[in-house]
């Protein structure tokens, strides 16, 4: 029973697949906050929460259970991969599809209930993630934009899920959504770059290319840098937009002023090192970032 749960768990990878929850989630959250300030609803609807909460937790696992289908013989050359269930061959290629298909039925049924375009962007982000992001990894550095496409839709999908049925969707609910979608969108290049950095080797034996120029050096080193300075004016757009308040913008800023710090230092060491903690930082600042919307909207 331990071995099972412990490769359903690399089935999933579920640090990532919590990762996703938690920005749904709180996106979320946020939402429900809007509707409650506005009168539209007298207060969290938590039974929604809890169902974005599970059927996310299943269309993020089936995602990444077709990911390791489809990249099983090349897990197999990586060593941060190798022991996969599907690789290690404790677990058939069939297995693994029934488990995706179900995860994904499941989870985008559930998802569905809360409204049409919650179900709808799920199937997106599998379609996406699964068939046109994972075998572009082996193609060009192009795959982490398009990466980053369903890696950026949870909090779009949690704010929208938040809307439950309501037709009325006003310009704010689309354009706060849109701007959570960015933030998020922006953060995975230097996330993903610091990780391809310090993977790079490993990346190798399987033929992916991540970094910009697919090795490392000054140039890929310059372009993470560029990502962690971009974000930082893009991280003040919800207090320009006037949903985050003065304390988002400080957080922000103070948050992004160090995420860029980690990168230019990456970018004039352009050592494994540096990279790891570009990588580190990354870990820190989205939950620090939501986390601070939220609050925000809860002491408002």
């Amino acid at each position: 029973m331990k071995q099972f749960f412990a490769d359903f768990s690399k089935l999933i990878k579920l640090r990532l697949t919590f990762l996703v929850v938690f920005s749904a989630s709180v996106t979320f959250l946020m939402g429900s906050k809007m509707q409650v300030a506005r009168g539209e609803i007298d207060g969290i609807a938590w039974g929604n929460w809890l169902i974005l909460i599970v059927g996310g937790f299943f269309v993020t696992g089936a995602a990444n259970c077709f990911n390791e289908i489809i990249e099983k013989d090349l897990d197999k050359l990586m060593t941060r991969t190798k022991d996969r269930p599907m690789p290690a061959g404790r677990m058939t290629t069939g297995q693994g599809l029934v488990s995706g298909l179900l995860m994904g039925m499941f989870g985008t049924w559930l998802l569905g209930k809360l409204n049409l375009e919650t179900g709808l962007l799920s199937v997106f982000s599998i379609l996406l993630y699964a068939f046109a992001y994972t075998p572009m990894k082996r193609k060009s550095p192009i795959a982490v934009f398009i990466g980053a496409i369903p890696g950026a839709l949870p909090p779009l999908i949690g704010y929208l899920a938040a809307l439950g049925h309501a037709t009325n969707f006003l310009p704010i609910d689309y354009q706060v959504a849109v701007i959570l979608f960015l933030v998020q969108f922006v953060w995975q290049f230097p996330h993903f770059w610091a990780i391809a950095w310090v993977l790079d080797d490993d990346y190798k034996k399987a033929g992916f290319r991540l970094l910009p120029t697919t090795k490392r050096d000054k140039i890929s080193a310059f372009i993470t840098l560029l990502s962690t300075i971009i974000l930082i004016p893009v991280s003040l757009m919800p207090t320009f937009y006037g949903f985050g308040g003065i304390y988002v913008a400080i957080i922000s800023v103070a948050i992004g002023v160090w995420f860029m710090y980690t990168a230019l230092k990456l970018f004039l060491k352009q050592d494994l090192e540096s990279a790891r903690k570009v990588m580190f930082a990354s870990f820190i600042y989205l939950p620090v970032a939501q986390l601070a919307l939220l609050f925000d909207f809860i002491i408002k």
